[in-house]
C-alpha cells in the first residue's frame, strides 16, 4: 500500500500534471479558461485532502474495528476492542449491531460502537441483487469511514471482506491510516461451499481477496497453515495470533450454574425439574438448592450435559450430531448402563429453523434437544456447566480453527470435534477431547466418554484434568506479544 507521503505527493502531483496539460492546449488564448477551472480543481481537492486528513483532539491513539456482520456474534473482534481500550486506544467498533456486544466492551469508556445496517440489493435475479447490495455497502461504509475522526489503525475482519477490503484500502491511502486484515478464513472458500469452485463469482471474489489483501500493510491471521497459505500462495506475511478465551470463560461455580438453570427453565422445560409443570427456584434438572443453607448440589442420576455452539451455516453438518443421537439412543435401548442427555444447541443463523423441523421429527426418550439464543453473559456460563463440548465446524478453506472450542477449552470441557486439516493445532486427540470423521464414529465416542459419567475418575474427567493442567497464555498476553509491536511499528502521519 501506498506509504501516507507518497499518496499526498500523489495527490498533489496530479492538479499539476493537468494544469500543465491544460496550458499546452490553450497557450495561445489570453486568459486561459481550462486553465482557471483546473487551479479551481486543484483548489478542490486540496482542501478534501485536508479534510481526509484532519485530526480531532490532536492524538493518533484511535483505532477502528471494522465487521461487516454481527457485533455480539464476532468474539475475537470485540476481544481486539477491549485489549486497545485497555491499552490507551480509542476504539470505535463498527458493525451491524443484530446482537449486543458483551457488557465489557459496552462498559468501557474509550470505546464507541458505530452500528451499520445490513443492506438489501434491488429485488429480480440473484446476481443483480448481490451486485446492488455490494454498491451500496460499498457507499455506505465509505461515508461512515469518511466521516469518522482521522484513525490511526482500521482493523477489520476478514471474512467478510466483500466490499470492506476495497473501501479500507480506499479510507487508508485517502487518509493515511494504517491498514490491518485479521484473516479468519476465506471469502471465497465459503462461497464456495454453495456456487461451487469454479463459478464465476468465486473466482472473482478469489482474485478481489488476493488483490487487496496484498495492499494491507499488516496481517494477522488464525493459524500457522494459514500464516503458510497466505505467504505461499498470495505473497502476503501474516503474524499468527492463535485465539484465546477470554477470561469469562472457566468452569462455573455451582450456585451460578443453578441461578442459570433456573433462567433457562423458565423459557426451556427440558431444565426443568422431571414431573414439574413449572420451574422453581429450588429444583432443576441437574441441580438442587438446600432450602435450609442455600447450598446447591448437582443430582444424583442427572443426564449428561451436551453443548454445541453454530451459526446455522453450511459449514456446519448438524445432522452428523443428530445421526450420533440417534445411535447413542440406540445404544441405551439395547441395554447398555449410559445416561440421558440433554443436547444444548446455540446460536442463531439460516439453517436454524431447517434443523429444528429435523428435530422435532426425532422420537428420542433418553436424549433431548433445545436450541435456546444466549445473551451473551450466559453463554460462558453454560459452557462452564456442561459435561462435554461437540463442535462440527468444518472449515471451508481447512486453514482456520472455530474459537468455539477455544472457548470450551477455556472453561476446561472436554470436546468431540469433526476433522479436518489443521484441528490438530488446537485439538490433541485423546488428550483434551476426540476428533471424529462421521456420525458412527461420533456415537461411539459419546458412549465411550460418558460410560462412567458422572464419575470424575473417567476419562472425560482425564480429558477434563489435563485441559485444567495445560492452560497456556490468555488472550491479553498473547495479544499483547503480536498485536502491539504492529501498533507501534506504524510510523507518524504527515
Amino acid at each position: 500500500m501506498a506509504s501516507p507521503s507518497s499518496s499526498a505527493a500523489l495527490w498533489a502531483a496530479v492538479p499539476v500534471v493537468l494544469a500543465g496539460f491544460g496550458w499546452c492546449f490553450v497557450a495561445d488564448s489570453v486568459v486561459p479558461g481550462p486553465l482557471v477551472c483546473l487551479v479551481v480543481v486543484s483548489v478542490v481537492l486540496a482542501l478534501c485532502w485536508r479534510w481526509f486528513r484532519r485530526r480531532s483532539g490532536g492524538t493518533e491513539r484511535r483505532v477502528c474495528v471494522l465487521v461487516l456482520g454481527d457485533m455480539g456474534r464476532s468474539p475475537r473482534m470485540q476481544y481486539h476492542a477491549l485489549s486497545l481500550s485497555k491499552h490507551g486506544y480509542l476504539v470505535t467498533f463498527v458493525g451491524f449491531s443484530d446482537t449486543k456486544p458483551h457488557r465489557d466492551v459496552l462498559d468501557q469508556d474509550n470505546i464507541q460502537i458505530r452500528s451499520i445496517s445490513e443492506v438489501k440489493g434491488v429485488g429480480g435475479p440473484k446476481l443483480l441483487t448481490y451486485v446492488t447490495k455490494t454498491m451500496v455497502q460499498f457507499l455506505q461504509l465509505l461515508h461512515v469511514l469518511l466521516t469518522m475522526d482521522l484513525q490511526d489503525h482500521i482493523l477489520m475482519q476478514n471474512p467478510p471482506g466483500l466490499p470492506g477490503m476495497a473501501v479500507v484500502w480506499l479510507v487508508s491511502v485517502l487518509r493515511g491510516s494504517s491498514f490491518i486484515i485479521d484473516w479468519h478464513n476465506y471469502g471465497y472458500t465459503i462461497m464456495a461451499l454453495s456456487l461451487g469452485p469454479s463459478h464465476p463469482l468465486v473466482l472473482l471474489a478469489k482474485w478481489y481477496e488476493h488483490v487487496f489483501g496484498s495492499l494491507s500493510n499488516n496481517n494477522l491471521c488464525v493459524t500457522e497453515a494459514m500464516r503458510d497459505d497466505l505467504r505461499t500462495n498470495w505473497t502476503i506475511r501474516a503474524t499468527t495470533l492463535y485465539d484465546r478465551p477470554a477470561s469469562v470463560f472457566r468452569e462455573t461455580p455451582l450456585d451460578l450454574q443453578h441461578q442459570l438453570f433456573i433462567r433457562l427453565a423458565h423459557t426451556h422445560p427440558q431444565f426443568q425439574e422431571p414431573g414439574c409443570e413449572a420451574a422453581e427456584p429450588e429444583k432443576t434438572l441437574f441441580t438442587i438448592q438446600n432450602r435450609s443453607d442455600g447450598v446447591v448440589s448437582l443430582r444424583s442420576g442427572r443426564p449428561a450435559l451436551l453443548v454445541s455452539s453454530t451459526s446455522w451455516t453450511e459449514d456446519e453438518d448438524f445432522s452428523i450430531l443428530l445421526r450420533a443421537l440417534q445411535e447413542y439412543e440406540g445404544f441405551i435401548r439395547g441395554g447398555a448402563s449410559l445416561p440421558s442427555v440433554l443436547c444444548v444447541i446455540t446460536g442463531k443463523g439460516p439453517q436454524k429453523a431447517h434443523y429444528q423441523r429435523t428435530m422435532e421429527a426425532l422420537h428420542l426418550d433418553h436424549v433431548k434437544i433445545c436450541t435456546p439464543w444466549l445473551q451473551a453473559e450466559d453463554y460462558p456460563l453454560l459452557l462452564g456447566s456442561a459435561d462435554l463440548g461437540v463442535c462440527l465446524h468444518m472449515s471451508s478453506s481447512g486453514l482456520d480453527l472455530p474459537m468455539k472450542v477455544v472457548d470450551m477449552f477455556g472453561c476446561c470441557l472436554p470436546v468431540c470435534a469433526v476433522s479436518f486439516q489443521c484441528l490438530p493445532e488446537l485439538v490433541k486427540d485423546g488428550e483434551n477431547g476426540l476428533i471424529f470423521r462421521d456420525s458412527t464414529e461420533l456415537a461411539a465416542q459419546l458412549q465411550s466418554l460418558l460410560s462412567d459419567f458422572p464419575s470424575p475418575e473417567g476419562r472425560l474427567g482425564s480429558f477434563r484434568r489435563n485441559l485444567r493442567s495445560s492452560r497456556g497464555q490468555c488472550w491479553e498476553e498473547n495479544w499483547e506479544q503480536k498485536v502491539l509491536p504492529l501498533l507501534g511499528a506504524h510510523t507518524a502521519h504527515t
